[in-house]
């Protein structure tokens, strides 16, 4: 009798504990589970874009309506290093010692503050970069930051307008905007010739990935604006497949 006794209390023991242990790695794979969708359902719903665009091409009112049309989060670097530097963060100091010596801003401090901005931006539907990355390096280091983020870049557009409608649109827009840099041909033409040569290297970076596409940049802001979201649309349907 104490014998079955016995044995009744330790299988009903050991069957409490196996029930026990089901439970645990039930909930464990439960928690698993959750994390993996959570993660893999970012990856899919964020949406990441850059815009290049030369000096005058508009790219600044473009930006604007594209990140209002689809609820992104607007990054711009030279904001982003005012910010930093005006609330003296760790990486806005360090920014400041370059640009005080003359020195451009390292790309590794640049990134830095892209993360930093990425992690007080969470939940979103996704960023639209603003004329950045401007070098290869960057536009790598950029990569493998998103590569953390699980998110990547869906699209690359820029606006292709010629040298001398950017010349013609950039003298007028002098004639109010009071910036002495639009009031010299020779600067403005100067100013093209850098954009150019920056942007070329990204560009042949992102159409290996055929990710780049260049975008008529003269009309109407509407018809402009049309195109940009044209091209949007196109790369969102293939970035949720």
């Amino acid at each position: 009798m104490r014998l079955r006794f016995r044995l009744r209390i330790k299988t009903t023991v050991c069957s409490t504990l196996a029930s026990i242990l089901i439970l645990a790695i039930t909930f464990r794979f439960c928690h698993l589970r959750i994390i993996f969708v959570v993660h893999t359902g970012q990856k899919v719903h964020m949406f990441n874009l850059i815009l290049f665009g030369p000096p005058g091409s508009g790219k600044g009112t473009q930006s604007d309506r594209l990140v209002e049309k689809y609820g992104l989060i607007h990054l711009s670097t030279g904001n982003l290093l005012r910010e930093e530097i005006a609330n003296k963060t760790p990486l806005g100091k360090e920014a400041k010692k370059f640009i005080d010596h003359g020195q451009l801003v390292p790309d590794e401090v640049v990134i830095g503050m892209v993360d930093s901005f990425f992690d007080r931006h969470k939940n979103v539907n996704g960023f639209l970069f603003d004329g950045f990355p401007r070098t290869v390096a960057q536009a790598q280091a950029l990569d493998k930051l998103l590569t953390l983020k699980k998110t990547d870049i869906a699209v690359v557009l820029a606006l292709d307008v010629t040298e001398e409608e950017l010349v013609k649109r950039l003298l007028n827009r002098g004639k109010t905007s009071g910036r002495s840099d639009d009031n010299s041909e020779d600067v403005i033409r100067k100013r093209f010739a850098v954009y150019t040569n920056e942007t070329s290297p990204v560009a042949d970076y992102y159409k290996k990935s055929r990710k780049f596409k260049a975008i008529h940049g003269e009309g109407s802001v509407d018809e402009i604006n049309a195109a940009l979201r044209q091209a949007i649309d196109k790369a969102m349907a293939v970035h949720k497949d």
